[in-house]
């Protein structure tokens, strides 16, 4: 088998990755589905930080859309991504893979808090790092927390997890014959205001010259060909 490209990477999983065929919550199987792709990418020595997001519980925008205020909207969302983490967790270790949870918001009983060094020190000893709570600040989400942790945990990229093969000119569930590209300019994607990554997010990778790699998680074994290089999804670089 080849040997993987990366070293160390930051995986970005929606919460709606995890719903599977549910329209609310945490679906075991999925989540074990996944865990078993992350495990897999783990025994090939490659170094696993995962941001998670909290959207089959509570959006943050979506609910401030609907009275609730903005701040507390994201504060239930921010508690959601630890739920999640914590599913996650629990996949991972039963098939071997040791996992620590680290939240942006303190809550010692379940979750470590974040702790940069500490954290990069979990993924140097061979542990699969999941950071939940985003930033821990309100009006970010987590794909902002998930460019900010790459960068802090020193990943040499985001693999973006989704429901498409990649980044398209258009919705492909929407417009028949939209165009996927195989590489896109972190410009290109914000002046075509492109849902690969929130503006925030997309700003932050190019400053820091962070390459996103948008792929399918629905299709079994795409992770790993990720990691070993295949040419799967969509490179957003400069």
């Amino acid at each position: 088998m080849a040997d993987p490209v990366f070293r160390r990477i930051l995986l970005k999983l929606s919460g709606e990755a995890l719903l599977g065929s549910r329209g609310f919550g945490v679906d075991p199987e999925t989540v074990h589905r996944i865990a078993q792709e992350v495990h897999d990418v783990h025994q090939l020595g490659v170094q696993v930080a995962i941001v998670v997001g909290g959207g089959n519980f509570i959006r943050g925008v979506a609910a401030s859309a609907q009275g609730v205020d903005r701040v507390v909207a994201d504060h239930m969302g921010m508690l959601a991504t630890v739920i999640n983490a914590l599913a996650l967790q629990d996949a991972l270790e039963k098939r071997g893979s040791a996992t620590r949870v680290v939240t942006a918001i303190e809550m010692r009983e379940v979750a470590e808090p974040f702790i940069r060094r500490r954290a990069i020190r979990h993924i140097e000893k061979g542990r699969v790092v999941v950071l939940a709570g985003g930033t821990g600040n309100p009006y970010f989400s987590t794909d902002t927390a998930a460019a900010l942790r790459a960068m802090e945990l020193k990943a040499e990229v985001i693999l973006k997890a989704t429901k498409v093969d990649g980044v398209y000119d258009a919705d492909p569930k929407k417009v028949p014959g939209a165009k996927m590209f195989a590489q896109i300019k972190y410009l290109d994607v914000l002046s075509r205001g492109l849902a690969v990554m929130d503006t925030t997010a997309i700003s932050m990778c190019m400053d820091n010259s962070l390459p996103i790699i948008v792929f399918n998680l629905n299709v079994p074994g795409n992770l790993g060909r990720v990691v070993l290089g295949e040419k799967i999804g969509s490179l957003v670089a400069r």
